[in-house]
């Protein structure tokens, strides 16, 4: 990214002491990026690719998993967080952080979802799909 500012500024700068040269193919791109859009999560999500899956070499032991959260003196590492941010009905907060009750909205499939350890928020496409879609 660095890179392609480098050299954008460096063609705006050639191109301000000598403006009779033609803009380069580099420096029009550069101005010709499209803009980001911002979809509605159900459209985004029907509008991704569909592919063949392939688990093969998938361990989810072999990623990093929760660090203690923002305050790690009241037990509640970042997926209880985020559990409890993203509650439709409050759940009840136990010794150690432990979740009970609560309900979630699910926005994939647009269903009311309780337990919470039904629940897989630790990425916004759990590991084993990701890897799965590579």
């Amino acid at each position: 990214m660095m890179i392609m500012i480098r050299r954008a500024a460096t063609a705006a700068a050639v191109l301000a002491l000598f403006p009779s040269l033609p803009a380069t193919t580099a420096h029009a791109a550069a101005e010709e990026r499209p803009a980001a859009q911002v979809l509605p999560i159900g459209v985004a999500v029907t509008a991704l690719p569909v592919a063949v899956e392939d688990r093969a070499g998938y361990q989810r032991t072999s990623f990093k998993h929760w660090n203690v959260g923002d305050v790690p003196a009241d037990g509640c590492n970042t997926r209880a967080e985020v559990l409890l941010a993203e509650a439709v009905e409050y759940p009840e907060v136990g010794p150690g952080c432990t979740l009970a009750g609560g309900l979630w909205w699910s926005y994939y499939d647009e269903k009311a979802v309780t337990p919470a350890g039904s629940l897989d928020i630790d990425h916004m496409v759990p590991l084993a799909e990701a890897w799965d879609s590579k």
